[in-house]
């Protein structure tokens, strides 16, 4: 029975309530001036605008999910769905399924952030966080490979792993996906995500994010092929259902993802 894969990935922007709060700044000031406040210290202290893990604000997270079935790529994703909501239902999924989560930098951020985010809103997810201590049926197996520990391999983040945990030696997932012959980043990368949600461009966010778990998920068979988990047929197999499924979808984003995918 195939073990399902969940790729994910996240975009956050400034948590300005909470940075009102840590700062206790005036009500009067908008939330461009809180999150320039908080871009200003960071700068002054760190020289980048990246905020700590736990000030950033979930507005989307993304998966693409390959099953027995189906490949399907979906989005938990404001407005539909508030913080709490978005992160809880992604939770809920690990609880559920019991997948195999792959990333791309997801142990450096991405899941510190669902971790801090979560924690904050009350969100429960005892399956994600079985150590091999918890009441499942299997739960001892997770003692030996778990979502948490780095070096197992449950949650895969691909970064990590082809760095060999090294950070000098990690490529950015752009580059990568284009040297493979994918589309990699189309219109909009993660420093423009503020910009854009300040805009009311929610949907394009989402948009973006979708088109980065597909990319993940395309590095992903290529390191399955790698690792000889895939043959060559059952790889191009797979590469198959990732574009037949992709051409079903609407959207002007996987329109433009497949004319990409077909010019590289």
């Amino acid at each position: 029975m195939r073990v399902p894969v969940l790729v994910f990935d996240i975009e956050t922007i400034p948590d300005v309530a909470g940075i009102r709060v840590l700062n206790d700044l005036p009500p009067d000031l908008s939330d461009f001036e809180v999150a320039e406040f908080a871009f200003q210290q960071r700068r002054a202290t760190n020289g980048t605008d990246f905020l700590p893990h736990h000030l950033q604000r979930v507005v989307t997270i993304s998966c693409a999910m390959r099953d027995a079935d189906q490949f399907r790529v979906f989005s938990l994703s404001e407005p539909q769905a508030n913080e709490a909501q978005i992160i809880q239902r992604f939770f809920d999924g690990v609880e559920r399924f019991t997948p195999q989560l792959v990333s791309w930098n997801g142990g450096g951020f991405d899941l510190p952030v669902l971790h801090y985010r979560g924690m904050l809103h009350g969100v429960a997810a005892p399956r994600y966080w079985d150590l091999g201590d918890g009441d499942f049926g299997d739960s001892r197996d997770f003692k030996w490979n778990n979502y948490i520990s780095r070096y197992h391999t449950r949650h895969l983040d691909l970064m990590d792993v082809l760095a060999l945990y090294q950070p000098r030696a990690n490529a950015p997932l752009d580059d990568l996906a284009k040297l493979m012959g994918y589309p990699g980043k189309l219109g909009m990368d993660g420093g423009a995500v503020w910009q854009a949600w300040q805009e009311g461009r929610i949907a394009e966010i989402r948009d973006y994010c979708e088109t980065d778990v597909v990319n993940t998920y395309l590095v992903y068979l290529r390191f399955q092929r790698m690792r000889g988990q895939l043959d060559l047929a059952a790889w191009e197999a797979e590469v198959r259902v990732v574009r037949d499924t992709l051409e079903r979808l609407e959207g002007e984003h996987w329109k433009r993802f497949l004319a990409a995918w077909s010019a590289a």
